[in-house]
C-alpha cells in the first residue's frame, strides 16, 4: 500500500471512529433528555391525578387499575411504590406513571411518540453530520496525503537520478515547503553536491595523473626502441606499451567521465562492421548474423569497435573458447564459455581497476567501464548477464534512431 493510501486509509479510519462515538453519545444524551422529561412529566401528572382522586373528582387524566398499565409497574404499585416505566402498548410508545390509592391503583400515561419522532429526526441528522463529517476529513486526508507523496514521489525520482549518475540534479528545486520533507531534500541535496565534487576531483585527479605521465612514457617508450634486441628488451618494451595502453584507457575513462565525447553518427553496414572489428582483434570468434537483420544502422562507427573490441578482448581474456557474436537485428551479444560474470559485476555493473573475481582473470576493469561509456554516448544500451547454459553473455541493443536515445 502506497503511503498516500496509508495515510487516507488511517484518517478515514479515525473519522469514522470519531464520527460514530460522537454520534453514539448524542444520541445516547438525547434518548437520556427525552426519557427524563417524559418521566418528569408523568410525575408531575400522577401528583396533580392524586390530588384530584383525593378531592372526588373524576376525570380522564388518570385511570383507576388500567388494564393497560404495564405488569412490572402494577406490580410495583400493587406493593405499595410509586414508580414510572416506558414502554409500547396499543397506542404506541407511553411513559407510564402509578401508585397504589385507597381503591387501586391510580396512573397516568403521557404520550411518547412525538419524543420518538423527534429522537429519529436527529437521528437523521447526525447521520448526515456524519456522513458529511467522515466525507469532508477524508477528503481533506487524501489531498493532504496526495501533496506529500507526490513532493516524496518527486525526491525519489530525483535521487534515482543521482544514483544513475546525474548528480547535478537537486530536489530542493521540487520540493517546497518547510516540514520534515523539505529537510530530507535539503539533506539529499547536499550528500549530492558533495557526491558531485568528490566525483570531479576524482576524474580531474584521473585526467591529471594520465597527463603527467604521458610525457614520461613517451619518453620511455623511446628508450624502449633504442635498446639492443634481446629477450630482456622485448620484456621492457612489452610492459612499457602496457603501460602506455593503460594510461590511454585512463585519459579515454576521464573523457566519458566528463561527458565531453560528442557521437559522429553515420549508416554503417552492421554485418562488415562486426566482422572489420573481429578481423582487427585478431581473436578466433564465431560470428553469426541472422539473415533477417537489419544490416545497415546509423552509429558511431569508431565507438561501435571499440564496444565491440572490448567486449571480444574480455571474452578472450576472462573467459573460455569458443567466443561467440551473434547480431540479430539492432542486437548484439558476446558470449564465451568461462566461469561468467561474477555477483558483483551483475549487481552494480562495471568497475574501473576490478576484474571482480579471482577466475575472471587479470586486468585493471577499464576494458568494461570503456565499453558502457561508449555505449551511454551512442545511446545504445549494454547489459552483462550470464548464459543460462555458462558464461558470460554481453547484450549491446542499438537504438533505432541514436539521435534521440
Amino acid at each position: 500500500m502506497t503511503l498516500r493510501r496509508q495515510i487516507a486509509t488511517a484518517v478515514a479510519a479515525i473519522a469514522v471512529l470519531v464520527a460514530v462515538a460522537v454520534g453514539l453519545l448524542v444520541h445516547q444524551a438525547m434518548i437520556r433528555q427525552h426519557v427524563d422529561q417524559a418521566r418528569a412529566a408523568a410525575l408531575a401528572a400522577l401528583g396533580s391525578a392524586v390530588d384530584t382522586y383525593k378531592r372526588g373528582e373524576v376525570t380522564d387524566r388518570f385511570a383507576l387499575d388500567d388494564p393497560a398499565l404495564p405488569e412490572g409497574l402494577r406490580t410495583l404499585a400493587a406493593g405499595g411504590r410509586e414508580g414510572s416505566l416506558l414502554a409500547g402498548g396499543p397506542q404506541g410508545e407511553s411513559m407510564w406513571a402509578a401508585r397504589p390509592v385507597q381503591t387501586g391503583v391510580l396512573s397516568v400515561r403521557v404520550d411518547f411518540t412525538q419524543d420518538r419522532q423527534a429522537i429519529a429526526d436527529l437521528d437523521r441528522i447526525i447521520l448526515i453530520t456524519v456522513v458529511a463529517a467522515v466525507f469532508t476529513t477524508v477528503l481533506a486526508g487524501v489531498l493532504v496525503a496526495d501533496r506529500i507523496s507526490r513532493r516524496l514521489r518527486a525526491a525519489a525520482t530525483a535521487a534515482r537520478g543521482i544514483a544513475a549518475g546525474r548528480t547535478d540534479t537537486r530536489i530542493g528545486e521540487l520540493v517546497d515547503g518547510k516540514d520534515e520533507v523539505a529537510d530530507l531534500a535539503a539533506a539529499v541535496d547536499l550528500m549530492s553536491r558533495t557526491l558531485h565534487q568528490r566525483l570531479e576531483d576524482e576524474q580531474r585527479f584521473t585526467a591529471d595523473v594520465a597527463h603527467e605521465l604521458r610525457t614520461p612514457l613517451t619518453g620511455l617508450v623511446t628508450a624502449a626502441e633504442l635498446l639492443p634486441p634481446g629477450r630482456p628488451t622485448q620484456l621492457v618494451q612489452n610492459r612499457v606499451q602496457a603501460l602506455r595502453s593503460l594510461v590511454e584507457d585512463l585519459l579515454e575513462v576521464s573523457r566519458l567521465d566528463a561527458d565531453a565525447e560528442i557521437p559522429d553518427f553515420a549508416p554503417v553496414p552492421l554485418e562488415r562492421a562486426v566482422r572489420r572489428t573481429v578481423t582487427l582483434t585478431g581473436l578466433e570468434v564465431d560470428v553469426d548474423v541472422d539473415a533477417a537483420a537489419d544490416r545497415q544502422v546509423r552509429t558511431d562507427l569508431r565507438r561501435l569497435d571499440r564496444i565491440l573490441g572490448n567486449l571480444l578482448l574480455n571474452a578472450h581474456r576472462h573467459g573460455t573458447a569458443p567466443i561467440r557474436l551473434h547480431v540479430d537485428g539492432h542486437r548484439i551479444t558476446v558470449r564465451d564459455h568461462g566461469p561468467g560474470y561474477p555477483d558483483d559485476l551483475l549487481a552494480r555493473g562495471p568497475q574501473r581497476f576490478r576484474t571482480n573475481a579471482p577466475e575472471r582473470g587479470r586486468g585493471h576493469g577499464l576494458g568494461l567501464t570503456i565499453a558502457t561509456g561508449h555505449a551511454r554516448v551512442i545511446g545504445a544500451d549494454l547489459t552483462f548477464t550470464n548464459h543460462p547454459d555458462g558464461g558470460a553473455l554481453a547484450t549491446l541493443t542499438l537504438p533505432d534512431d541514436p539521435s534521440h536515445p
